[in-house]
């Protein structure tokens, strides 16, 4: 059984997504009070659904709050319009967004989806040892090949993050918000970074073998 977490003020739509949902051997615990939800013992859940529009705190608050204490896959589900809610709820942290309102058939892929994902990853992360890339965060260092390498402040920003990310694509965004560093936020900025990194570990850029460029998306970082 896949246990889901839910946060959601509006008591029927969570009942009746629950009653669906419960077919498929998921079981949803609601919570209509974000503070409550917080303090439900996140951890024994597989999956959050959180709304935005909550009582007492916004949705994009709890959602920071749980990303940095907890790794639970997390989708928002929200009848807010305003594009700007998903751009930082993804950039937070959430992994998905799904405006309401929605056929909870497409509420089920989605947790079939992201639970995958987290498998996998779960997967990778237990072959790290096998890494050619190690981040050393307490010394603010990175190994290549068991060589530290000279980086600089946004350099080691954006290989750090990549190396979390080992296995999957990042988006262009999700890279420069990340770097705090990166003091001209533009595109090139960006380019001119993954370019010193590929030369600073003798990866070809019209032939990597570590940063793969990704097209439409961003980039991947495999090793």
């Amino acid at each position: 059984m896949i246990n889901v977490l839910m946060i959601e003020d509006d008591a029927e739509f969570a009942e009746i997504l629950s009653e669906y949902l419960a077919k498929y051997n998921i079981k949803i615990t609601n919570y209509e009070d974000p503070y409550l939800g917080l303090t439900a013992g996140i951890k024994k859940y597989d999956l959050l659904i959180l709304d935005l529009t909550l009582p007492g705190m916004d949705g994009l608050e709890v959602c920071k709050e749980i990303v940095a204490k907890y790794d639970i896959p997390i989708i928002i589900s929200s009848a807010r319009s305003d594009i700007s809610d998903k751009v930082i709820g993804l950039q937070i942290g959430a992994d998905d967004y799904l405006p309401k309102p929605y056929d909870p058939k497409e509420m089920y892929a989605r947790i079939q989806s992201l639970i995958r994902r987290y498998k996998k990853s779960s997967t990778l992360e237990d072959q790290q040892g096998a890494s050619v890339f190690l981040v050393d965060e307490k010394r603010h260092e990175i190994s290549f090949k068991n060589e530290v390498l000279s980086l600089t402040p946004a350099e080691y920003e954006i290989l750090s993050y990549m190396i979390k990310q080992n296995g999957f694509s990042i988006s262009r965004e999700q890279l420069v918000y990340n770097c705090k560093s990166l003091k001209d936020k533009g595109s090139k900025s960006l380019d001119v970074i993954i370019g010193r990194l590929r030369a600073k570990i003798g990866d070809d850029s019209k032939s990597p073998e570590y940063i793969h460029s990704v097209r439409g998306i961003g980039y991947k970082l495999v090793g």
